[in-house]
């Protein structure tokens, strides 16, 4: 087998996630972009791990792992998702920008200085 197919394929999966990231305004569609990609890379890592005829079969390691911390990712960056959807309404990556909280004024940082520490923990 050529290793141009998959490399190929593996360039339009990542360049097709890339531009999901790049566009989509929903999160979880932006997740599901970085899946894409993730999915690009293991295709690379297995075509380079046959091509070279690795005895450890290291890419296919390296793949497993990848696998392993990408469903790690989606599973945080889902109950985040789900999260911010409770509380906020929307999924919506702009209106999420747009809607960042404030500081109001009774959340004015308090000054504090090391000496007034001391002096309020003794009192």
């Amino acid at each position: 087998m050529h290793l141009a197919y998959p490399a190929v394929l593996a360039a339009l999966l990542f360049c097709t996630g890339l531009y999901g990231v790049l566009a989509r305004r929903n999160a979880i569609l932006v997740l599901m972009s970085v899946e894409l990609m993730l999915n690009a890379v293991n295709l690379n890592l297995v075509a380079f791990d046959v091509w070279l005829r690795d005895a450890l079969h290291a890419g296919q390691a390296l793949t497993l792992f990848t696998i392993a911390i990408a469903a790690a990712e989606i599973g945080i960056g889902l109950a985040i998702v789900l999260m911010v959807y409770r509380s906020r309404g929307t999924a919506d990556i702009d209106k999420l920008r747009d809607n960042a909280e404030t500081a109001g004024p009774d959340d004015a940082p308090v000054a504090r200085t090391g000496t007034g520490e001391k002096a309020q923990a003794t009192a």
